[in-house]
């Protein structure tokens, strides 16, 4: 069985992935997985406490994700991920980490458990990493309005900034990236970009041609 085309869509919280899911999905006709926050029971917790709920949330990112991988990797038809599996791993439950949220044995037993998860799942075709300045990300977070966001800090963002430049420095080893600064590249609307980008993907996976069945002689 022949694979569709796995494009994930990477960057920040706030920095507009799901906008830009939703938007190449209903341009290109393809399936869309979107990151399960809504339903997350652990994320106004989290934001409240992130010590005493930071693996929690981790944890139940990190299933979700796997799960919506599994369902990608087993599918012929094209996918959008919202967010990939690797960013909960490289960014958020590093810098929960590092910044003492998360302990050393909770980390440890995380990441001994994402390096299994991720040995069955099949990599993206292609990662788009939106990214932008922590300022940025503030006023986008505040626009939205998300409830369980009113607690999130500058030096959050701009700590989980810092993860995913030094993930980036890396991905390119392993995943074919391509990275769109939206300070300076807007994405928003019909731009000139976002036409491009549209232009990429088509060519990279052109519509299957349809089938002709042989009604004369051989």
């Amino acid at each position: 069985m022949s694979m569709g085309f796995f494009l994930a869509i990477a960057g920040n919280i706030g920095v507009g992935k799901t906008e830009l899911t939703n938007r190449l999905s209903a341009e290109l006709g393809w399936a869309a997985h979107y990151e399960p926050v809504i339903q997350n029971p652990y994320l106004d917790p989290f934001y409240q406490d992130m010590p005493r709920w930071s693996f929690h949330l981790q944890i139940y990112f990190l299933g979700e994700r796997f799960k919506a991988q599994v369902e990608i990797g087993r599918s012929p038809l094209p996918f959008i991920q919202d967010r990939t599996i690797y960013e909960d791993a490289e960014i958020f439950a590093k810098t929960l980490w590092q910044q003492g949220a998360m302990t050393d044995v909770d980390y440890a037993n995380y990441v001994a458990l994402f390096r299994c998860m991720v040995g069955f799942l099949r990599p993206p075709d292609l990662i788009v990493y939106l990214k932008a300045r922590p300022e940025s990300l503030m006023e986008r977070i505040a626009r939205r309005g998300r409830e369980s966001e009113k607690t999130i800090g500058f030096d959050y963002l701009r700590r989980l900034n810092d993860a995913y430049d030094d993930w980036m420095t890396r991905a390119g080893s392993e995943f074919e990236v391509v990275t769109i600064d939206t300070d300076r590249v807007p994405m928003q609307g019909d731009t000139p970009a976002f036409r491009d980008l549209l232009a990429r993907l088509r060519w990279r996976y052109p519509p299957q041609a349809e089938l002709r069945l042989d009604t004369g002689d051989r």
